[in-house]
């Protein structure tokens, strides 16, 4: 059996984003390898009451105490954003900074084991950016010890329709994103991986042409079944029942959402729910009174995150007008329950969703994705039978690629591949390839931004 080191910087049961995807991500792998994790000591406490030992052992992990450099960093962090929650691409940038202290101590603590060739393989799970060197990577080569990173995501150029978008996140450091790759460590990462997995077909384009053999295409996110066992039963009599989940903020879209449905609500056809909080809420608050649609719209604040799945599993269709979404995991949620999706045809989410699972809507200007959800949820509501359809393959989808269990089957073929235990790169398909289906897509050319591309955290 393989045994394989995963370090997983940000890895947390209790927490959302990206620390869930390094644990979801990292557990999974543990099912079917040996496998000993090591991660941040912010995670120790959430992983013990998760049930993992804290163990150097197989099948335990390790805490690393990176605070020295890291809890300063993080609070200059929030001192730059004003306590706004934005500016993320500068959390991403500091984070960067600690991250090296980070390795350090892990190459302290787990060196001379790599050497000793105590493992088959080591993984960096977690950061996802593609911003953040590695400096293992190098090391575990001269040790001869194949090294797997990623998955790699991020980097998603903001449209140029939405520079006002850019800007009410507070994203100027985004203008010089470009500057990473100056960082200590970039090229050679690249150049000392044994394979690179890569999220989206965004962060695929933006690798260098001479590394694109050594990449495997693997979007990040997953879904628990267990977490996600309701099902959508179908279209009940009534309006469409759509719903948004997400922060309200202008780059996820809840405006243009609530716009888009305005006249709809208004001719007894939907109902929306929004499920979320953030710095739009008022103005949400002001254009469901202003278009009179208060008893077709709900908008229901903060919920906690155990009850989400009961809003998506009430709602036919997923409305999620984001244009600049680098993994939509939520987008997979809905999916898992039969909750056919409508996203912007941009970022994650457009790797995610099929013609056959779901609606996707071209990256335009605001007029142009409001006119284009509007009928959209038109579709929906005058065709219950295709939405059908759509619901039984999103499930299907979502069962034969997405979970974690079948994530980790993916990846345990990526490390076949770097041990020389089979002869072909690994090929799931760019985007995944649905169940029944073998045909793959080729890799579009880079997306068209504004001047300077950037990332939102990543």
């Amino acid at each position: 059996m393989t045994r394989a080191l995963l370090i997983a910087e940000a890895a947390n049961p209790e927490w959302t984003s990206v620390p869930l995807v390094g644990w979801s991500h990292a557990r999974a792998l543990m099912g079917l390898l040996d496998a000993h994790l090591v991660t941040q000591v912010r995670n120790r406490d959430a992983i013990i009451r998760a049930g993992l030992p804290e163990q150097p052992e197989f099948g335990g992990f390790t805490a690393i105490d990176s605070e020295r450099f890291s809890r300063p960093l993080w609070r200059l962090a929030g001192v730059l954003r004003g306590g706004s929650g934005k500016g993320w691409t500068m959390v991403t940038a500091l984070s960067a900074l600690s991250y090296y202290w980070f390795e350090h101590l892990v190459w302290w603590t787990f060196g001379a084991r790599i050497e000793a060739g105590e493992y088959d393989v080591v993984h960096r799970l977690t950061p996802l950016s593609p911003t953040v060197p590695s400096l293992i990577a190098s090391r575990c080569r001269r040790a001869g010890v194949p090294f797997v990173l990623g998955p790699l995501n991020g980097g998603v150029p903001w449209p140029r329709e939405f520079g006002g978008a850019r800007r009410k996140e507070r994203e100027w450091l985004s203008y010089v994103r470009g500057l990473h790759r100056l960082m200590p460590g970039y090229g050679a990462t690249r150049r000392n991986a044994s394979a690179i997995l890569i999220g989206s077909r965004d962060t695929w384009s933006q690798m260098p042409r001479w590394a694109l053999g050594k990449c495997v295409y693997l979007p990040e996110n997953g879904v628990d079944p267990a977490k996600f066992a309701a099902r959508r039963a179908g279209r009940r009599p009534g309006p469409l029942r759509a719903v948004f989940v997400g922060r309200l903020v202008p780059y996820k879209g809840p405006d243009m959402l609530v716009e888009a449905a305005a006249p709809l609500v208004r001719a007894g056809t939907l109902e929306l729910t929004i499920v979320g909080d953030g710095p739009l809420m008022g103005e949400l608050r002001a254009m469901v009174e202003r278009e009179g649609i208060g008893g077709g719209v709900t908008l229901t604040g903060w919920v906690e995150q155990g009850r989400v799945q009961d809003h998506l599993v009430d709602a036919d269709v997923f409305a999620f007008p984001s244009i600049r979404e680098f993994g939509g995991a939520v987008v997979l949620e809905a999916m898992a329950l039969g909750v056919v999706p409508i996203v912007v045809d941009y970022g994650g989410p457009a790797d995610l969703v099929t013609p056959s699972t779901g609606f996707s809507v071209p990256i335009a200007s605001r007029r142009r994705i409001v006119e284009a959800f509007r009928d959209r949820l038109s579709q929906a509501g005058a065709a219950p039978g295709s939405l059908e359809r759509m619901r039984t393959a999103a499930m299907a989808r979502v069962d034969s690629q997405f979970t974690w269990e079948a994530k980790a089957r993916q990846v345990e073929e990526v490390y076949r591949w770097v041990l020389g235990q089979r002869s072909e790169k690994p090929d799931f398909g760019m985007p995944l390839r649905e169940p029944g289906r073998a045909a793959v897509e080729s890799v579009p050319a880079p997306r068209v931004a504004a001047v300077g591309e950037g990332a939102e955290s990543r």
